[in-house]
């Protein structure tokens, strides 16, 4: 059994715990406490991530497994497993990053430091669980425990009028998203009739013993719409461009960047591989909403004023490329999807943590009230350039390689062609206006007075999270193989399981024969894909 999953998760954890001791004063010793077990935390993540081989993984495909004994009931199904395959080491891998650039940009809080520091390392110790987590049950419980600070850290320590009013609709979305998802894995639960949370042993048990068409045909559309809502998939989406406009900037930094990747996961790991009919028959429906966040998010970001809304509405109409690659069932679109998922993580963060560099060092984040800033912050400024630029999907950055595989992926699946055209349209055209107005309206024009005395920080190790994640993003846009190595041999093998579980529902014979809906473009491009991902 090894430690390094256990490692991963639990720094952050045991450092919250132990920051309960600390005395409020000792203001040092709680960033450095944070700082310190996010950093361990990384490295682990690391080793874990360039040390992964699909080669050694056990007989249900996973790395790494580890077991917490003392934590839940193998009687009860609810036994604490952790590990990694190809779909998930990287999305560790990337949070584990966002978490200690996260904890790095932690600087900004002046007050109330002992509970910020605790709030945000359980933020980071659970969504890496919750990724980590190989129980449905565990899976669940890991991200409520990173969600909770959420609303806390906006209602506590966020900024703008809006304040109030936003922690009561992110939490009231998110809650009611959250109700939904785990109604839906209830009931999952009860009628695989596998008694287990156990992901693995799901998966085996519904491979010979899949749901009924009419129980997948119930199920997916609580975990599509429960998950999606965490998402912020459109039109559920209004939530988030308001909640990450009055955060402070760790926070937006992290569920913007991880937290949000949840829902994602949870549809790629759990809805797809158990409920294939269902998926295949909602496929064209989750294309067509995923334009609703492309295109209408896109739009509406045209006319943001303040730079917070605008990088939220932006990360929201991601989510839609996202959708796209799910949507088309294959492997190019999956491994497309989760290269998406890794790399908008990570700009995600950077950009959210720009933003409230400038915000620090301006004292507003409404764009009219900014321009020509690039003379002043040239540091800063060009890292917002390069940002902004990978938003646009630039090749050279980890978002253009995951946004093209996601567009062979869709075209692939005919029944996509007009929503793919319509998806790489909003891309080109909504993505690059957006992105290269604000890159005018901010650092480029006439320098307000007010801001003729606007220096970059003297503290050089502030630069450390930003070039960090701007690195990380530009390897990973030139060695994108990297990812997508270890993405598509468990990509593959999660799609054999749809096309598994679809083949033995299509000779039920109880079930009609117009019930079986194979997903034929998932098994048809196998043999394809490689070649367009190399």
């Amino acid at each position: 059994m090894s430690i390094l999953l256990p490692l991963i998760v639990g720094t952050p954890l045991v450092a919250a715990v132990l920051l309960c001791f600390v005395p409020r004063n000792y203001r040092f010793i709680m960033q450095v406490v944070a700082v310190a077990a996010t950093f361990l935390s990384m490295l682990f993540a690391f080793r874990l991530f360039f040390h992964f081989d699909a080669v050694a993984a056990d007989a249900d495909g996973y790395r790494y497994v580890s077991e917490i004994p003392w934590l839940g009931s193998k009687a009860l199904g609810i036994a604490c497993r952790l590990g990694v395959d190809g779909i998930n080491v990287g999305l560790v891998f990337m949070g584990a990053i966002v978490a200690f650039a996260a904890a790095f940009c932690s600087w900004e809080i002046k007050e109330r430091e002992k509970e910020f520091y605790i709030l945000l390392l359980m933020m980071s110790g659970g969504i890496l669980a919750a990724f980590a987590s190989l129980n449905m049950f565990y899976l669940y419980f890991f991200h409520e425990l990173a969600l909770v600070p959420t609303f806390i850290m906006i209602g506590v320590w966020g900024r703008g009028e809006n304040r109030n009013y936003a922690t009561f609709k992110i939490t009231i979305y998110l809650t009611i998203g959250a109700l939904i998802a785990l109604i839906g894995l209830i009931a999952l639960y009860i009628k695989s009739g596998a008694e287990t949370f156990d992901i693995p042993t799901l998966t085996r048990h519904l491979q010979s013993h899949p749901l009924a068409l009419g129980v997948q045909g119930a199920l997916f559309p609580l975990l599509l719409f429960g998950f999606g809502i965490l998402i912020s998939l459109w039109p559920f989406h209004t939530w988030a461009p308001m909640g990450y406009g009055s955060a402070p900037t760790p926070a937006a930094m992290l569920h913007a960047g991880v937290l949000k990747k949840f829902g994602l996961y949870g549809l790629i790991r759990i809805a797809i591989p158990f409920m294939p009919q269902a998926a295949a028959h909602w496929s064209s429906v989750i294309g067509w909403l995923c334009l609703g966040n492309i295109l209408y998010c896109g739009l509406v970001a045209m006319k943001q004023k303040d730079l917070n809304y605008l990088i939220g509405y932006s990360s929201v109409a991601h989510m839609g490329f996202i959708f796209l690659g799910i949507a088309s069932l294959n492997l190019i679109g999956i491994t497309g999807a989760v290269l998406v998922m890794i790399a908008h993580g990570l700009l995600a963060a950077l950009t959210f943590g720009l933003s409230g560099y400038i915000y620090k060092r301006t004292g507003t984040s409404e764009m009219a009230e900014m321009g020509g800033l690039l003379r002043r912050l040239q540091f800063s400024g060009a890292l917002l350039i390069m940002a902004l630029f990978a938003g646009c999907g630039l090749p050279g950055f980890a978002n253009f390689a995951g946004e093209i595989t996601v567009f062979f992926g869709a075209w692939k699946n005919e029944s996509l062609h007009v929503v793919t055209i319509i998806a790489v349209w909003g891309a080109l055209v909504t993505g690059a206006v957006y992105m290269l107005r604000t890159i005018r309206t901010v650092l480029h024009g006439e320098l307000p007075e007010k801001h003729e005395k606007v220096t970059e920080s003297d503290l050089p190790f502030i630069k450390i999270p930003y070039l960090l994640l701007l690195v990380v993003l530009i390897v990973l846009g030139f060695f994108p193989a990297i990812l997508s190595d270890k993405i598509r041999p468990d990509a593959e093998r999660l799609l054999k399981n749809v096309n598994v579980n679809a083949a033995s529902m299509k000779a039920d014979s109880a079930l009609p024969q117009s019930a079986a809906i194979v997903p034929a473009v998932a098994h048809a491009s196998l043999s394809s894909a490689p070649s367009v991902l190399n």
